[in-house]
């Protein structure tokens, strides 16, 4: 089939790429601003082949779409952040059971019921940290249509090659803006199969014993082989246990697996960066706005740069500290009170220069915001 353009929603972005990896299964109850989500896939993923639920709430949704996942299925929701936050204990038990699914969340402000049709990032750290416990996560993000298909796609693989959740965080305005969208062929964008296991039936099955590469192959639940699913602390076996030794293990797996591989999971995209006296850090539909001012203000002859990051979470701190190196000043745009300044700062070697340009008062962030807050840092007009 050749490639298909359409002038399409953000949330309509996330849909095309949701099919393209090979969604199966949808579980979900409408929340604005990711409604759009569970409309389209109502009518399209039947069409498909694939199965479509409305639920009774978010919570009930994400264990609906753990339990068709566990049984061989892609499967996904979405929501925004009310709903997001019913959903940590299913996303906790996802993590620990080791669960691959991709849950969609579009941001919208908060806290609470906040502002439900305005723009804000002020989920990133939740998506972090909104489930108990030790653990480590995967948070995708993006800025355009291209790079929604893109990222909802790459979550979907990310899900079955580490058996994990893994966090699509956009934004009300990436959901609802509407630009061209050029659908890949089949075959050119890589789509991730589940990894399932080569143990044939009547022989012992590990659900939770690694392969050599970290992978771990699954079988369908309900299939050949017997096995026991569990958000408790288990041995390799899925069977509960108290040992010190064996939560020791199962955590360090659990964290390791994915902050070990922070760097590899890095997805970032830079612009004009080699000469870049002053760098933006940005991400979602912020960045549309960095970028924005980044292009007027080298056109008048000043070097600036931009990093938009794609991954939040695990967090990129080598590519960031790296990008940071040797920089004037570093500005980190983003429509929260700083949630991911913080890390930046953390990560650079400079931390005393790294500033914060924001909004969180639910109006989308400007390239003129940004430029006022350039002009204090630089202590001069530009």
């Amino acid at each position: 089939m050749p490639k298909e353009t359409i002038f399409a929603q953000g949330n309509e972005a996330v849909v095309q790429g949701a099919l393209y990896a090979g969604l199966d299964f949808y579980a979900g109850y409408p929340i604005t601003p990711s409604t759009e989500i569970a409309e389209i896939l109502a009518q399209r993923l039947p069409q498909a082949g694939g199965r479509f639920i409305q639920m009774e709430d978010e919570l009930a949704s994400l264990c609906a779409v753990i339990g068709a996942s566990l049984t061989g299925l892609k499967a996904m929701t979405a929501t925004s952040g009310p709903g997001f936050s019913l959903m940590q204990e299913a996303l906790g038990y996802a993590v620990m059971a080791e669960v691959p699914c991709v849950v969609v969340n579009v941001q919208r402000g908060g806290p609470s019921t906040g502002m439900p049709t305005a723009v804000a990032q002020g989920d990133v750290m939740q998506a972090r940290w909104g489930t108990h416990g030790d653990h480590a996560i995967i948070a995708l993000t993006a800025s355009n249509l291209a790079d929604v298909f893109l990222m909802t796609v790459e979550a979907f693989n990310l899900a079955e090659t580490y058996r994990t959740p893994v966090i699509l965080l956009l934004d009300e305005v990436v959901g609802h803006m509407r630009e061209k969208l050029v659908i890949p062929g089949p075959g050119e964008v890589e789509v991730v199969q589940r990894l399932r296991t080569s143990v044939p039936e009547g022989t012992d099955y590990h659900p939770y014993l690694a392969r050599e590469d970290g992978r771990l192959p699954m079988s369908d639940f309900g299939g050949v082989h017997r096995f026991n699913v569990t958000g408790l602390v288990h041995d390799m076996w899925g069977f509960p246990s108290n040992d010190p030794a064996v939560a020791y293990g199962l955590l360090h797996h659990l964290v390791d697996k994915l902050e070990n591989r922070a760097e590899t999971l890095a997805r970032y995209q830079d612009f004009f960066c080699d000469d870049a006296e002053v760098l933006l850090i940005s991400y979602g539909s912020a960045a549309r706005s960095a970028l924005h001012l980044v292009e007027q203000r080298r056109a008048r002859g000043m070097k600036i740069g931009l990093l938009e990051l794609n991954t939040l979470w695990p967090f990129p701190a080598q590519t960031v500290r790296k990008y940071c190196r040797g920089r004037g000043h570093v500005l980190v745009v983003e429509m929260n009170r700083g949630q991911l300044h913080g890390e930046v700062q953390k990560a650079a070697e400079q931390p005393e220069r790294v500033y914060l340009a924001n909004r969180y008062d639910g109006v989308f962030i400007s390239h003129k915001d940004i430029m006022q807050v350039l002009h204090v840092v630089l202590g001069k007009g530009v």
